[in-house]
């Protein structure tokens, strides 16, 4: 199933005055196009729903009790994952593209410290737009020429194979916990065994090496199974393949297309698994434990250790 959330209709208000826009609320499992990340963040399921950002706050090294607290206290998007959401847009095509903002004369295009070009800055993030620098501008604008040439990423990401920015919600059948996700690129399935969704990730280093330390410490591995599960729970497909594109953000853009193994994806069905056990826990007695509830018993760092005995040993 697949939704337009401007068909939801506006509120009843009284005679002579003018009704305010119904905030978008997500009443039965689909597929939601054209929600807006406000929207999306805001959670628009009624009684709340778990995320994969979600899941992977419920487990150590996080705990409950953040995410409850991440929950009830939204940030603002920071300004320095712009360019990534400049990117995103560019090669994505979805949303309002970034805008380019060019300092005065006198100081240089890439500085804004005058109230005239803050001004402008701060009524495109208020618009929605992303304002850029004309550096990161053009970063931007080369980040997806190169991701064009890559042969993969080109064809995973071809215009008219799939959706943009595409928003899941689903129950998850065992837990029977409300479940949503925010798909960079939902392919449409053609009939195929399998059906591929790339999701486009910037980075510090495509190399794979480094990926694998990017991928086990921003639960990659987890947000793969996520999305696989939503997606065959919504009966989309039998059998889902996410796999990652990952870009550099400094020149030459270096392009990587990144797969998690058998092993990652079994891990990581386990702990989102877990996590969904326990926002149901918590959910229905109301309380969110911290780090731990008992006294915590403290070791030194093994090196630490290895240091002492060395210099016993002199």
């Amino acid at each position: 199933m697949t939704v337009q959330p401007d068909q939801v209709p506006a509120v009843t208000t009284t005679a002579g005055t003018t009704p305010p826009a119904k905030p978008f609320t997500v009443t039965q499992p689909g597929v939601y196009l054209g929600v807006s990340d406000d929207d999306y963040h805001r959670d628009p399921v009624p009684g709340g729903s778990l995320s994969s950002t979600g899941a992977r706050d419920l487990l150590p090294p996080s705990c409950p009790a953040l995410f409850r607290h991440k929950r009830d206290n939204p940030q603002p998007v920071k300004k320095v994952f712009e360019l990534g959401h400049a990117a995103h847009t560019m090669m994505l095509g979805a949303g309002p593209g970034p805008v380019m903002i060019a300092g005065d004369s006198k100081s240089g295009p890439d500085v804004w410290n005058t109230n005239a070009v803050k001004e402008k800055v701060q009524r495109a993030r208020a618009e929605g737009k992303v304002p850029l620098r004309p550096s990161d501008y053009e970063r931007v604008q080369a980040m997806a020429a190169k991701l064009r040439e890559h042969p993969v990423a080109a064809q995973l990401l071809k215009p008219g194979a799939g959706d943009p920015e595409a928003s899941l919600f689903w129950v998850d059948p065992e837990t029977r916990v409300k479940c949503r996700a925010r798909i960079d690129w939902l392919t449409r399935s053609t009939g195929g065994p399998r059906l591929i969704v790339p999701d486009y990730k910037t980075c510090r280093s495509a190399a794979p090496d480094d990926l694998v330390k990017a991928i086990a410490e921003h639960g990659w591995h987890r947000q793969a199974d996520w999305y696989q599960s939503g997606i065959r729970a919504l009966g989309l497909h039998a059998d889902p393949v996410v796999v990652f594109i990952a870009q550099e953000k400094e020149p030459p853009y270096l392009v990587t297309v990144a797969q998690p193994d058998p092993t990652a994806l079994r891990i990581a069905a386990h702990l989102n698994r877990e996590a969904r056990h326990l926002y149901r826990s918590c959910t229905e007695s109301g309380r969110w434990p911290g780090y731990s509830d008992d006294v915590a018993l403290i070791s030194l760092p093994g090196w630490v250790e290895r240091q002492y005995e060395m210099e016993l040993s002199q």
